[in-house]
């Protein structure tokens, strides 16, 4: 039997077992970052969705991930998990993984929720029927879901709603951008990042020069609406901008082509005389002023250029790709005869 007591460590003996210890836990340390950030196969292009389903642990997904080949080894997976006190977090979901990545990355991903997302487009100028019809293909809202949805009043979460009428819906305010979404988001998920969007986008500066002018949001999403269906570039926007401003302060009716096509879902360059005759709050040819509620869903630069209009010297406008401007009606009828042929 080995007596310990006999064995002297001698200072040589000491700093050997001391280097060969400090060797293999230099070892270990190496083996085990190489486990955790080098990637099984740094090179591949192979991408996969993988699903983690509704109570899977760190122990199922691991194996499951191993057996995959996502990752070598569905210990190290666990312990890493552990010593980064992300066992415990680890999010279902599909993800889209691949074995280029390393296991630091993927546990990142799982812990973060950082699932397949899916890409949506409105686009400036949409009413909401051509929104719902776009979310409806695209699988997110059933028939008429989105419609139904924009019917509730949110102006206890989103201020900027609060001085629309209660009687209309969210036309206007549905916020054309490209907005991704998760797997199992929903309608009013979707509706729900639209209209914090729009929050966003209407900074405190703005709304405080809203304020200034002594003008209602309501008002701006209104004329914007207008301005968006009008004309496209940023110049002309702002031209237009003022001279609606402009029209309504000396009391002349807007006379927009835009919102008779509102009323009755058409796409006439020039109103029918018998259209413009339709009663309706929209019709700004029968009735002066504002029409009753936003025409369209306009994007941050018609927003903008309600807000902020070039003041000229212009009462009437026409388009033919190209918009041409005019002071008075003479001027505007002799370009109508000139360009609109």
């Amino acid at each position: 039997m080995i007596n310990f007591k006999d064995i002297k460590l001698t200072p040589e003996k000491l700093n050997k077992v001391l280097k060969i210890t400090g060797i293999f836990v230099l070892a270990i340390f190496l083996f085990f970052c190489f486990e955790v950030y080098v990637p099984i196969n740094p090179f591949s292009h192979e991408t996969i969705i993988y699903t983690a389903q509704k109570g899977m642990g760190d122990e199922e997904i691991s194996k499951e991930l191993e057996g995959m080949k996502m990752i070598r080894s569905n210990l190290f997976f666990r312990i890493y998990g552990v010593l980064s006190f992300q066992d415990g977090v680890l999010q279902a979901g599909k993800y889209s993984i691949s074995p280029s990545m390393s296991m630091y990355k993927i546990i990142k991903k799982l812990s973060t929720g950082d699932t397949v997302k899916n890409t949506l487009t409105i686009l400036e100028g949409w009413d909401v029927n051509d929104v719902q019809d776009y979310l409806q293909e695209k699988g997110l809202c059933k028939k008429n879901e989105f419609l139904s949805l924009i019917k509730n009043n949110y102006s206890a979460t989103f201020d900027f709603l609060s001085d629309k009428p209660k009687n209309l819906n969210l036309e206007g305010y549905i916020f054309p951008d490209t907005y991704e979404i998760f797997e199992d988001d929903t309608c009013m998920d979707f509706l729900g990042l639209i209209l914090r969007n729009f929050d966003a986008k209407l900074t405190p500066e703005l709304r405080a020069e809203i304020k200034k002018q002594k003008k209602s949001v309501f008002d701006i999403v209104i004329t914007a609406s207008l301005i968006e269906k009008e004309v496209r570039n940023m110049e002309d926007k702002k031209i237009v901008s003022g001279i609606l401003w402009k029209r309504l302060k000396i009391g002349m009716p807007l006379q927009l082509d835009c919102t008779i096509n509102y009323i009755t879902g058409k796409s006439d360059a020039s109103a029918r005389t018998k259209d413009t005759k339709v009663d309706s709050p929209y019709n700004t040819y029968l009735y002066n002023g504002l029409p009753k509620g936003p025409i369209s869903n306009p994007g941050i630069d018609s927003i903008l250029a309600a807000i902020y209009p070039t003041k000229t010297n212009y009462l009437y406008w026409l388009s033919d790709g190209k918009t041409y401007f005019s002071a008075t009606l003479e001027e505007h009828n002799a370009k109508k005869s000139q360009y609109l042929q």
